[in-house]
Parts: structure tokens; C-alpha cells; sequence
């Protein structure tokens, strides 16, 4: 009897070890899905996002993903942006992707009777859209959010030039480590960095990077701004090539402004 009851303990021991394990296990791969690591080239590159975690499915399955090339946009009379920006701190954030701008309480974008706070602008190099084929040197993503959770990024080319006055604060000080953040000196404005001539191409598409989540209302700004070739080399020294691929137009159509 003794016999049988310790065969009862041991068969006992070895169900609670392997469902242990399966605990376990399941839990590592649940980790590993939400902590899914991308980046923009090798094995976890712009190819393999859509299989690195069922979260970033819309990466390969999207049919409506940017960046894209804009051409033949068709003219119209797009509602006009009006940006309630003001003053604001700031941080400078290395997110492991890019350099980003956290905006403590930058103010809306409003398009007609839309209104998106902004949150935040990063950088990627070269620019992530195209116009007829062509990139830019950089290009920065201002994103906002409406009450809704629904988003709007006003995207601003750079081409090289003078040197940007109002991001030197931030191109002279960039976090070279991975998660460093450094609070700004002073107030930044974004309307003065997008400056006044709002002439836009619109479109509907995703983000840029995974979950690559679609229904974004794209703006891209014609006219670009400048920047030196000192200040790009600041930032191509950290992320250089942190850009996804063009994606297909598909059924969409591009819009510009008169």
C-alpha cells in the first residue's frame, strides 16, 4: 500500500512539474509577443514585422500602409489646418528608433471641425514618403491624437541648407543611448518649425512603424524647411536609414491643396 501511494506522489509530482513548465512556456511566449523586437533591418527588418507578433499582422496584411509615393495627387479644395500650438516643454527622448520630441502641452491641429492635440514630432532619415520618386535628406512627424483616439501626423521635409535655429537647441544635445532623455533648456513652438505656408497633399493611411495601425490621416507638407548638413549628421550618426520601405498605393487617392 505504501508502495502504491508513493508511485500516486511521484505521477503527482511530475503532472505539477510539467504543467509548470507549460505555465511557463506560455507565459515566455506571451512576453515575447508583446515585447516583439523590430528594427529596420536584418532579421526583425520592414520584411519580417508583420510575422514577428500577431500585434503587427497590419504590416504585411494592410492594404492601406505608408509611407507611400505621392503622385499624380489630384487638386482640391482641402479644408485649410489651422495649428492652435503654443510654447511648451519639452524632452528629447532616444527611443531605440529615433530621436523623439515630447511635448508637454503643445496645443491642437484643427481641420475643419477635427481637432488633434499634439503629443509628440521624431525624425527619420531619409524621409519616409516620397514626392514623384524622390526622398529627402529628413523628414519629421508631428503626431497628434483626437479625443477619439484617432490620428493625424503632419509630416515636414528637410532638405540641407542653413542651419535650423529652432531645432539647434535640440540637434546640439541629442541623446547618443538607447532610452536617454534629456529635458529642454527652453520653450519650443512647433507652428514656427512648420512655418506658414500650409499648402498639404492628403491621404489615409497607417503608422510607419509596427503595428504599422491603420486609419492615420496623412498631411504632408509641400514646402520643406532647411537644416544644415552638420545638424543631419548629428542625427545620421545615431539612426542613420530609420525608414520603412514605400508601400503600395492600392485603391487609394492622394489630395492636394491648391
Amino acid at each position: 500500500m505504501n508502495k502504491k501511494k508513493s508511485r500516486i506522489r511521484i505521477s503527482g509530482f511530475k503532472l505539477t512539474q510539467i504543467l509548470l513548465c507549460l505555465f511557463i512556456a506560455a507565459g515566455f511566449a506571451s512576453c515575447k509577443h508583446e515585447n516583439a523586437h523590430w528594427a529596420y533591418g536584418g532579421d526583425s527588418g520592414p520584411e519580417q514585422w508583420g510575422d514577428l507578433s500577431t500585434d503587427f499582422q497590419a504590416c504585411k496584411l494592410g492594404k492601406n500602409q505608408s509611407p507611400i509615393d505621392i503622385s499624380n495627387a489630384k487638386t482640391t479644395d482641402l479644408t485649410a489646418l489651422t495649428l492652435n500650438y503654443q510654447d511648451t516643454p519639452y524632452v528629447v527622448e532616444n527611443n531605440g528608433h529615433s530621436i523623439q520630441i515630447n511635448l508637454e502641452n503643445a496645443g491642437n491641429l484643427t481641420i475643419g471641425e477635427d481637432t488633434y492635440k499634439l503629443l509628440q514630432f521624431h525624425f527619420h532619415n531619409p524621409s519616409e514618403e516620397a514626392v514623384d520618386g524622390q526622398r529627402f535628406p529628413l523628414v519629421a512627424h508631428f503626431v497628434h491624437k483626437s479625443d477619439a483616439g484617432d490620428l493625424a501626423v503632419i509630416a515636414l521635409f528637410f532638405t540641407t541648407g542653413k542651419e535650423n535655429a529652432l531645432l539647434k537647441p535640440v540637434f546640439s544635445n541629442l541623446p547618443a543611448e538607447e532610452k536617454e532623455s534629456l529635458k529642454g533648456d527652453s520653450a519650443i513652438n512647433p507652428a514656427s518649425i512648420l512655418g506658414n505656408e500650409l499648402a498639404y497633399y492628403a491621404y489615409n493611411g497607417s503608422l510607419t512603424t509596427p503595428p504599422c495601425s491603420e486609419g492615420v490621416r496623412w498631411i504632408v507638407l509641400k514646402k520643406p524647411t532647411e537644416l544644415s548638413i552638420e545638424q543631419l549628421s548629428a542625427f545620421k550618426e545615431l539612426y542613420s536609414g530609420n525608414a520603412r520601405p514605400l508601400q503600395p498605393l492600392n485603391a487609394r487617392q492622394v489630395l492636394q491643396s491648391r
